[in-house]
């Protein structure tokens, strides 16, 4: 296919150049960012999108997202894809898509978990709302990027399963790193925490794969003095994408509500920013009830 690809930050970077080995013709554009080996350098978002079979985005919020897809769906032919892997807000995914529409071009909102380790080894997940026929013609894409592609519903249903997920996963990092503080507390051995939780009812994603405490469980960002392997800053801009979805249709997230304003402290009042989220974990262990 010939693919546009707009923005090529960290993670579309890897993504852009993974597609470009797999033999795909790529034409990127990032006004800060360099192209990756194997994708030509477009002067402009517009540049990039012409005579694109597929056009795909990667940007940091919702705001950008419509305005670039402005830019670069009236550089598009009707019967092509606009593929946006952003993590956005559910109404600006639909927007998106509206605006699409109205120019006979498929759209879908497909953002991703896996990181950008796993934006550089085709490991992505993908979490996809849009047309079914859009979806089939990216499919050999997701095939490319990453090991999995679900296809979620309606426009705008992509970043609804983003959100749901990453506000579990932002509770339950606090809830692991809580746990591990208290544990501290109570002498109870780390390692000890770790054999009983890791195989009982405790049992979780944070606990098992991403521990949070240095030296147990598998190697993590915990290991590596919480080098972010995803940010508490995207964890915050997550969240706070889930209490704004919340609020718009009426849901009571108390957990979730709670969450984001633990990461807000965290990263916006104390020395969060630029570090893992699981570095709540340290942050726990300084403090009392109080």
């Amino acid at each position: 296919m010939k693919i546009g690809f707009c923005g090529l930050g960290n993670m579309g970077a890897p993504m852009a150049a993974n597609l470009a080995a797999a033999g795909h013709t790529v034409k990127g554009f990032d006004p800060a960012s360099p192209c990756p080996d194997g994708v030509a350098a477009a002067v402009n978002t517009g540049d990039a999108a012409k005579d694109a079979d597929v056009v795909i985005t990667m940007l940091p919020n919702g705001d950008i997202a419509k305005a670039v897809a402005r830019e670069v769906l009236d550089a598009m032919t009707p019967g092509t894809v606009l593929l946006d892997c952003s993590t956005i807000d559910v109404d600006s995914a639909r927007a998106i898509a509206a605006m699409a529409a109205e120019k006979s071009i498929g759209a879908l909102d497909a953002p991703v978990s896996g990181g950008v380790g796993g934006a550089a080894a085709g490991t992505l997940t993908f979490m996809v709302g849009g047309d079914a026929a859009a979806f089939a013609t990216a499919q050999p894409l997701f095939d490319i990027m990453g090991q999995k592609a679900v296809h979620c519903g309606d426009a705008g249903n992509g970043q609804a399963a983003k959100i749901c997920n990453n506000m579990i996963l932002g509770a339950t990092m606090i809830a692991t790193c809580e746990a591990f503080a208290l544990a501290d507390k109570l002498g109870l051995d780390r390692q000890s925490m770790f054999d009983v939780v890791s195989t009982s009812s405790g049992y979780s994603w944070t606990m098992n794969a991403y521990c949070p405490a240095p030296g147990i469980g598998p190697a993590s960002p915990a290991d590596n003095d919480y080098q972010p392997g995803f940010a508490a800053d995207l964890m915050l801009k997550d969240l706070r994408l889930s209490q704004q979805a919340a609020a718009s249709v009426d849901a009571d997230t108390p957990m979730g509500a709670r969450a984001e304003t633990l990461y807000a402290e965290f990263v916006e009042r104390e020395d969060g920013a630029g570090k893992d989220f699981s570095a709540m974990l340290p942050r726990f262990e300084k403090r009392g009830r109080s």
